[in-house]
């Protein structure tokens, strides 16, 4: 065996703050196998989970054992006191025979489950994706959005020359399974956003919580992923030029959506400015009419009593 070639060793212990259980749990997850066979790795006894391995290879299964939660190492390779290659390829370990070994490993051998790209799926809540795939895959749901919206109207102004209670009823309906869609494909984009940072799924219910719901989707953008496999497994694959091309146009609509957002707000504040001001000098003008119709009344009555007193009334011709 030369000596560039690797191996990674385990001796069931943990990284500090992690639980046995949720350690024994992503264990269980990383290998496909079952807790029960899992325990059988925690006695102490070091295990060769991985051998013959080059550096790189290395660092990538041991970054995917640390993300689970295990102290697992590297060393060169050199004789061990258990070989988990070796029970595969002699098939000792086998959990249902009474009596068989308590150090047994699980049935897979790791480096099987540890791809080094993910396959690509939009419609789960499995998976990883990175920040630009993030923002090129809600550019297209927005797009997708817009265009659904769009036909849903159409279809909804057509059946209004017919019967507009039957249009508004589709357009309900449409537009419900619409939104419905909506949130579903997003909550599953944004779940595998936050797989690749190596966090919880649950954690997208952060949107739902004022003040954070500011904060939180920002940091879903700025921050990077994880570099190597972690618990939701490999990373995803390297960013396409369609990506990137969509990504970098999210970016642009971004700012050009607030500038339209901030002009039609302008606008309707100067609309509003300038219809009080109209209200105003109507105003203006209703109150001096208003005193003009009294000054005259006021002369008229001046004029009656005078009538009836007998006494002439100065005319202006006079």
């Amino acid at each position: 065996m030369s000596d560039n070639r690797f191996k990674i060793v385990f001796d069931g212990a943990l990284l500090p703050g992690v639980e046995s259980t949720t350690a024994k749990l992503n264990l269980a997850e990383l290998f496909k196998s079952d807790v029960a066979a899992i325990e059988k790795l925690f006695t102490g006894r070091p295990v060769a989970l991985k051998r013959d391995l080059s550096r790189a290879d290395a660092e990538t299964y041991l970054t995917a054992l640390k993300n689970a939660g295990v102290d697992a190492r590297i060393e060169a390779e050199q004789p061990v006191a258990f070989s988990l290659a070796e029970t595969h390829e002699t098939g000792s370990a086998d959990f249902s025979r009474p009596g068989a070994s308590p150090y047994a490993p699980p049935r897979a051998a790791v480096g099987d489950d540890l791809p080094e790209f993910a396959d690509l799926k939009v419609f789960t809540i499995n998976g990883r994706i990175g920040r630009l795939r993030y923002l090129a895959w809600t550019l297209v749901l927005t797009l997708a959005m817009l265009v659904a919206g769009g036909i849903i109207s159409t279809a909804s102004f057509a059946v209004a020359t017919a019967s507009p209670t039957a249009a508004i009823i589709l357009g309900g309906v449409l537009g419900f399974a619409l939104f419905v869609a909506l949130v579903v494909v997003s909550v599953q984009i944004g779940v595998q956003r936050l797989h690749d940072l190596g966090w919880s799924g649950w954690l997208y219910l952060l949107n739902l919580v004022p003040l954070v719901n500011s904060v939180f989707p920002l940091l879903m953008l700025v921050l990077p992923g994880n570099a190597g496999a972690n618990q939701y497994g490999a990373p995803p694959p390297r960013n396409s030029t369609a990506v990137k091309v969509l990504a970098t146009l999210w970016l642009a609509f971004i700012p050009v959506m607030l500038a339209i957002v901030v002009t039609l707000g302008m606008n309707g504040y100067l609309d509003q400015l300038e219809a009080n001001m109209d209200s105003s000098y109507e105003s203006s003008s209703i109150t001096t009419d208003e005193a003009g119709d009294q000054t005259v009344i006021m002369e008229d009555e001046d004029a009656q009593s005078a009538d009836d007193a007998g006494e002439p009334v100065d005319s202006p011709e006079q």
